[in-house]
């Protein structure tokens, strides 16, 4: 993520912070990912909206703006999970019982 912000990771974890506070026993991980995902695609229409001056142009742009946002969580998602890949036992705090 070479052109992130200096806050860009603070607003990140800000968010991953509530995601976890809103996991219970009630209501596990699979929920929160889906509100959460479902709070980014509202946000993120909206931030497409303003973008555009009019409906006309919105639909026009539609199929540009779903290719950038998809891409760009796709790259998203493929760093991380490499990331959790590599420190899975770490992230998991799974013993590594091989020494």
């Amino acid at each position: 993520m070479s052109d992130t912000d200096d806050t860009f990771y603070d607003r990140a974890d800000e968010h991953i912070f509530l995601s976890n506070n809103q996991i219970t026993k009630e209501i596990g991980r699979g929920k929160v990912s889906a509100s959460t995902m479902y709070a980014t695609a509202r946000f993120n229409s909206w931030v497409a909206a303003c973008s555009c001056s009019s409906q006309a142009e919105m639909v026009n742009d539609k199929a540009e703006m779903l290719d950038y946002f998809v891409t760009e969580y796709k790259k998203m998602l493929e760093e991380n999970l490499d990331d959790y890949i590599e420190n899975f036992n770490e992230y998991m705090a799974i013993e590594d019982k091989s020494t």
